[in-house]
């Protein structure tokens, strides 16, 4: 009787196996024969850091696609696309195809028509000007031309960049050597000011606060003053790198910034000025910050401020890697609980940054911004004058509900 048993279980085992095996074969052949019609673009090459999905690739197909992905175009090259469909016969069928990722966008040269130096200045010209690309972490950036920083004249010169793509931005200029100058000293007349109630009365409404930022130099702030004066928000530094792998340095006004408008009931948010020249360079950056701000309350977001673009190739950073590094610090306050934010001026905003999917914090010192793109902050000035702070000017603010348009129509 137990080898009867053994023998049907067995029997019952070597049965599944056939009928599973008949069931793959079957749906082998059916997937084998099954009618493929996929029609696809005449133009398969993608422009590095676009944003293109599978369907965007496919002039028509016999059937429908089950899942429209985003290609991955930050490697430059071929790459190949395997997806599935389910076609006109219910027969849910591989297909595979190639394209091609190419950067066909030329580096970014900033440079007037004319540079002026001193005689005998010491300055390597073509690290002196802005030049940068999107894909290219050390695009090639040469001054062509004869010059000579010892004899006073004009030199009619070309600035000249090439990525490893061989696009190209050439740039003609005049360099200026002239006689030094001799120092008068200090004696700027400029002495305008924006007050901080004219700034409430252009720029309040339902859908606006209006604040500050603030830092060291801004010396012992009176608290309760500037909330009197109307400061609905502010932004603190709380602290600075010493240049390109430097030591983080705590702002000297940070925890008693912090703790006086915790007081006082005025929303903070935090700054740090950055060097970062790696992703993990500023994620380290991140992880200071958030060890620092325990000290105290901080609701707003925490923002990260790289300002280095007049000495950009000394970082050998591409943009996009240039805005990966600052997504990887926007990620890791995020990962802590805070909200991450970009600081950054307008021509930066529109040139260099990639975008992000953090609020943005405009500088541009205007009655009118005419940037195009979101942004959670406007920082409108820096000559800011507000009841409570006397030493030196401030920077004013205007912050957006998450309802106000950011654009021109504001």
């Amino acid at each position: 009787m137990k080898k009867k048993l053994i023998i049907i279980l067995v029997c019952i085992v070597i049965l599944s196996a056939l009928l599973i095996g008949g069931i793959s074969f079957y749906q082998k052949w059916r997937i084998d024969h099954a009618i493929i019609k996929v029609e696809l673009k005449n133009n398969l090459e993608l422009e590095v850091y676009s944003k293109v999905r599978l369907k965007d690739l496919i002039q028509s197909i016999n059937g429908k696609i089950e899942k429209n992905f985003e290609i991955d175009t930050t490697v430059l090259g071929k790459k190949t696309i395997e997806f599935s469909y389910v076609n006109e016969e219910h027969i849910k069928v591989p297909y595979k195809f190639q394209v091609e990722i190419v950067d066909r966008t030329p580096p970014v040269i900033s440079l007037y028509h004319t540079y002026s130096v001193e005689i005998g200045e010491d300055i390597n010209l073509s690290e002196a000007f802005f030049c940068g690309d999107n894909y290219d972490d050390h695009p090639s950036c040469v001054v062509e031309g004869t010059y000579d920083l010892y004899q006073v004249g004009v030199y009619p010169l070309v600035y000249r960049a090439t990525d490893n793509s061989g696009n190209e931005t050439v740039h003609s200029f005049n360099l200026n050597v002239h006689e030094k100058v001799p120092s008068l000293g200090n004696n700027s007349n400029d002495t305008s000011t924006t007050l901080f109630e004219d700034i409430v009365a252009s720029y309040k409404n339902a859908d606006t606060k209006i604040g500050i930022d603030v830092s060291k130099w801004q010396g012992d702030i009176d608290f309760q003053k500037v909330k009197e004066a109307g400061v609905e928000f502010a932004f603190i530094r709380v602290g600075h790198q010493k240049g390109i792998g430097g030591e983080y340095v705590l702002d000297e006004k940070f925890e008693q910034n912090i703790k006086g408008f915790n007081e006082v009931g005025i929303p903070v948010g935090v700054y740090f000025y950055t060097y970062a020249d790696s992703k993990k360079e500023a994620i380290k950056q991140a992880k200071w910050v958030l060890r620092q701000i325990k000290k105290g309350k901080v609701t707003l977001p925490i923002a990260f401020d790289w300002e280095n673009f007049p000495y950009y190739q000394e970082f050998g950073l591409s943009f996009y890697h240039l805005t990966e590094m600052a997504n990887a610090f926007m990620d890791t306050v995020s990962k802590g609980k805070y909200q991450g934010m970009l600081y950054s001026s307008k021509s930066y905003l529109e040139n260099m940054w990639m975008k992000t999917k953090y609020p943005i914090w405009l500088a541009h010192y205007t009655t009118r911004t005419d940037y195009q793109g979101s942004y959670m902050i406007w920082q409108l000035c820096d000559d800011g004058k507000v009841e409570g702070i006397s030493d030196n000017a401030v920077d004013i603010d205007v912050l957006y509900s998450k309802n106000a348009k950011t654009s021109l129509e504001k």
